[in-house]
C-alpha cells in the first residue's frame, strides 16, 4: 500500500488489515517515494502481490508506479481521479499487463468505479440512453486531504471538453453552476474535469450528453471558487495550486456550522423498451464523517477479489464495468449509507 497513511489510504489499510486473506504492508510517502529512481528495487525487495497506489494528486503523474508494480509481478490498483491519467491508462499499459499476466486497474474510487456501476444499474432495460448526469456533494465535516484539494484546484477556470448533444463542447472548470436536487437538500454544483467525462461516452454507447458537478455545502464557498475560476478563465495568472493549504484552513472555519451528511446524485434519461422517455435518479446519503469511506470502497472490494476470486482479467483497465452496484451494498450498510432510486416519465418534447 503506497500512501497508506493518507486520507483514503488509511481507510483501505484499516479494512484490509481486518481481512484474514490479506497481509498489508504500508508504505508512506517518506518510506517509498514514488518519484525515486529506486522505486523498482524497493518494490522488488518487498515482493508484493498487489500494489495499491493512493498518492495523489494524479493529474500530473506518469504511470511509473504501475510500470514498476507490473515489472515485479504485482497486480496494481490506484485511486486516480485525473481524467487523462485514467482515460489513457489502458492504452498505455494493457500490453505490458497482459505480458505480466496481471491486472492493473485505474480509477478505483467514487469516479468512475461507483458512478459507472450506478449508471449501469439505472440503464437496465433502457433501449437508448440520452444523458448521464453525476454530482457529488461531500459532507463539509469530512476530512479534506491536500491531494484532493490540489486536484480540484488544478482545473479551476481551465478549459476541457465534455460530451454534449452528441459532440465535444468546451467547458470550464468550476463554472456552469446549476442546482442539484439531492436528498440532503438542493445545492449549487460546479463543473469539474473528471474521468467520467471521457469514459462514459465510450462505454455507454449512444449517450448524447454527460456531465459532472461538485456541490459544496456552503454556497459562499462555491461562489468564491466560481469567482476565482472566472478570473483565471479571463487570463489572470492566479497561482491557485499554491493556495490549497490556505483554502483548506479557510474551509475549516465553516466546520462548526456544517451539517452531518453528504450525498451523491446520478440521473439518466433514456427510452424504455416501450419507447417511452423516462428519467431515473439515484440518491445517496452518507454521514459526513463516513463519506470518505466511499472513495476507498472500490480498492477494498477489488483487493478482496484478487485475494479470493474471481479475479479480474489480466490487462490494464479503467475501473468501469468491473464492479456492480450490488458489490457496494454491504459496504453501504456497514457505514450507515442510504441509497434510493426512482423513475419518472419525461414528456416527448422535453
Amino acid at each position: 500500500m503506497i500512501g497508506g497513511s493518507g486520507n483514503f489510504g488509511a481507510r483501505i489499510v484499516r479494512e484490509l488489515r481486518n481481512d484474514p486473506d490479506v497481509e498489508v504492508i504500508v508504505a508512506g510517502r517518506r518510506t517509498l517515494d514514488i518519484e525515486s529512481p529506486g522505486l523498482g528495487e524497493r518494490l522488488e525487495a518487498l515482493k508484493p502481490q498487489l500494489v495499491i497506489h493512493c498518492v495523489g494528486p494524479f493529474q500530473q503523474q506518469s504511470y511509473r508506479v504501475a510500470v514498476a508494480s507490473l515489472a515485479v509481478g504485482a497486480h496494481y490498483i490506484d485511486l486516480a481521479d485525473g481524467r487523462q491519467f485514467v482515460a489513457n491508462f489502458s492504452t498505455a499499459l494493457h500490453e505490458r499487463a497482459l505480458a505480466a499476466g496481471r491486472s492493473a486497474i485505474s480509477g478505483a474510487s467514487t469516479l468512475p468505479a461507483l458512478s459507472s456501476a450506478v449508471v449501469q444499474d439505472l440503464q437496465t432495460d433502457l433501449s437508448a440512453l440520452d444523458s448521464i448526469e453525476v454530482a457529488i456533494a461531500p459532507g463539509h465535516r469530512a476530512p479534506r486531504g491536500p491531494a484532493t484539494l490540489a486536484g480540484v484546484l488544478s482545473y479551476l477556470g481551465r478549459p476541457y471538453t465534455s460530451w454534449h448533444d452528441g459532440r465535444w463542447k468546451r467547458t470550464w472548470g468550476w463554472m456552469d453552476l446549476r442546482k442539484i436536487p439531492l436528498d440532503i437538500g438542493t445545492r449549487f454544483g460546479a463543473s469539474c474535469n473528471v474521468p467520467d467525462l471521457e469514459l462514459f461516452p465510450q462505454h455507454f454507447r449512444g449517450v448524447q450528453s454527460v456531465s459532472f458537478h461538485a456541490a459544496l455545502e456552503f454556497t459562499s464557498q462555491q461562489l468564491v471558487l466560481w469567482s476565482l475560476a472566472g478570473l483565471r478563465r479571463a487570463g489572470l495568472p492566479l497561482p491557485v495550486a499554491a493556495w490549497a493549504a490556505g483554502l483548506d484552513r479557510w474551509a475549516s472555519l465553516y466546520d462548526a456550522r456544517a451539517g452531518d451528511k453528504g450525498g451523491m446524485w446520478v440521473r439518466v434519461i433514456g427510452r424504455n423498451n416501450d419507447g417511452r422517455r423516462v428519467q431515473r435518479t439515484w440518491n445517496l446519503v452518507a454521514p459526513a464523517l463516513h463519506g470518505p469511506e466511499i472513495p476507498s470502497m472500490p480498492a477494498v472490494l477489488l483487493a478482496r477479489r484478487l485475494a479470493r476470486g474471481p479475479r479480474p482479467l489480466p490487462g490494464a483497465y479503467a475501473c468501469i464495468g468491473i464492479l456492480s452496484l450490488s458489490d457496494f451494498v454491504p459496504e453501504f450498510q456497514h457505514w450507515g449509507i442510504r441509497t434510493r432510486s426512482q423513475e419518472t416519465p419525461v414528456s416527448l418534447d422535453a
